[in-house]
């Protein structure tokens, strides 16, 4: 027998011709997207239980957005970089090796015995989540050649992700009721190691031709950037808004971001390439999707706290309250593919992104004693169906007409722009709500009552700024957006994404 005859026999895709179907892509596309899951439900499996590792590790009310933040600025800040990573060093070792390497960071974070070895642990698994989701993505788009299957797979894998913010809560709600905080962590390391076990002999390896250049100085930058955002967030809300610290920080940060910018427009290699972003209806789908990110994330942020601090929920019970979210999401990611061909992108995800914005807004109405049914699930709902019909047409957009080359970029983009909307947003309304409480109680006295009232006027401007980042979202989406019904029938498929 051969060598490639013997590499066949364990291997079917060996030998194949680089535009052959891959005979077993199909279970290839259920590995990964177990692998999408868990990086996308990362991103919210530790809401809910925020509250109780909080207190376990004595986390500030300031500090706390950073077990969200940590995971999700590392995930969206390096994910450009990840895609470039994956394109040239092989999208399925990159895949590979991001999972062992999220398994371990699991794990560390799952022990942590104080706050900044979670934080840590966090902003290190978001590290490899931006190596692991690009590959992934990519590998999608490499195994399902026919646009009608890769339609299919595509249609797959958005509801996976569209759900997975969700599904996190709910899990998450489960492991720390019946288990401890801790395992909403670990849980990651059996499933991570499983999942690149059966990865190896089954998923096929491609890689972008040509020489292989990484801009360092770009990832730098951009990184540094953003972190000096979102800590001069949680800066403010301890210090002020005219605080030098923060004045500087937010400054920096400015300044950082706009050397990125320069320097992708000079590099040979750029981490981004600026004409990716550049097109108006690509540029347009990510502004959007970074507004939504904003918004969204804050309203698990608040809700969970809503639900268990001042409703008394239990954590499992919070879980299940966002229930009808995770449903409403998936379903209208599955009606909102139908329709997408028939009424194009501009006007489903518009619609979807006003009906969000209403319902955030409905959120203004909480009290103290309000009813889950009356109050919250209606805004639940309308949230979770616009969210569908605007993330299917967004992730679409965001691939339309890209260039071979730069598909690892643009895949990536569809994630980073949601990741680092999500980071500022969850930073910048958890000093809004802070600076809420504070003038509450200044105006009204540190009384039982009125300690309970300070924290819905806390929720309640958070929803209030996270309806109008939504909104603003919207008005974008109708402005820049021109793509018609074409659009959608000429794309081979595109993902969707939430968390």
């Amino acid at each position: 027998m051969t060598t490639t005859a013997a590499r066949q026999a364990k291997d079917p895709s060996v030998g194949l011709a680089d535009d052959a179907p891959d005979p077993r892509r199909w279970l290839a596309l259920s590995i990964i997207a177990v692998a999408q899951l868990m990086v996308v439900l990362d991103a919210s499996i530790v809401t809910i239980a925020m509250p109780h590792a909080q207190a376990d590790l004595g986390i500030s009310t300031a500090n706390r957005q950073w077990m969200v933040t940590a995971y999700t600025l590392a995930f969206g800040g390096l994910l450009l970089l990840g895609g470039r990573i994956a394109d040239y060093l092989g999208r399925k070792r990159a895949f590979v090796w991001g999972l062992f390497g999220f398994a371990l960071a699991s794990a560390l974070g799952g022990l942590a015995p104080n706050a900044a070895l979670l934080f840590a642990a966090r902003a290190l698994q978001g590290a490899f989540a931006a190596l692991l989701a690009p590959a992934a993505l990519s590998l999608i788009t490499v195994a399902f050649t026919e646009s009608r299957e890769r339609a299919k797979a595509f249609g797959v894998y958005g509801a996976i992700s569209g759900g997975g913010a969700a599904i996190g809560l709910i899990l998450g709600g489960l492991l720390t009721e019946y288990a401890s905080w801790r395992w909403c962590l670990l849980v990651n390391v059996p499933i991570a190691l499983a999942t690149a076990f059966f990865a190896v002999p089954v998923v096929r390896e491609s890689r972008a031709q040509g020489e292989a250049r990484y801009d360092l100085p770009g990832a730098v930058t951009v990184t540094a950037g953003l972190v000096a955002l979102v800590y001069g967030f949680t800066v403010a809300a301890e210090d002020g808004w005219s605080d030098a610290r923060t004045l500087g920080l937010l400054v920096g940060s400015v300044v950082l971001l706009a050397a990125f910018v320069v320097i992708e427009s000079r590099a040979v290699a750029p981490l981004l390439p600026l004409r990716v972003a550049w097109e108006r209806n690509r540029g347009g789908s990510f502004l959007a999707s970074l507004l939504i990110g904003a918004g969204l994330f804050a309203m698990f942020l608040f809700l969970t706290y809503y639900f268990q601090q001042t409703l008394g929920y239990s954590a499992l019970k919070t879980g299940f309250a966002f229930l009808p979210f995770s449903a409403g999401i998936i379903l209208s990611a599955g009606t909102a593919s139908q329709l997408l061909p028939r009424i194009g992108p501009r006007v489903l995800a518009g619609v979807g992104t006003t009906l969000a914005a209403v319902g955030m807004a409905l959120l203004l109405s909480i009290e103290v004693d309000s009813s889950y049914v009356a109050h919250v699930l209606p805004s639940e709902l309308l949230i979770s169906i616009g969210m569908g019909f605007s993330f299917v047409p967004l992730s679409n957009l965001a691939l339309v007409g890209v260039a071979a080359h730069d598909a690892g970029v643009a895949s990536a983009l569809v994630n980073t722009t949601q990741q680092i909307g999500g980071s500022l947003g969850t930073a910048l309304l958890n000093t809004v709500y802070a600076t809420a409480i504070g003038s509450y109680l200044d105006g009204h006295g540190h009384g039982k009552a009125a300690l309970a009232q300070s924290q819905i006027e806390g929720y309640t401007t958070a929803f209030l700024w996270g309806a109008i980042l939504i909104a603003v979202a919207a008005v974008v989406i109708f402005v820049f957006i021109r793509a018609g019904r074409e659009s959608a029938v000429n794309v081979e498929g595109a993902p969707a994404h939430v968390g």
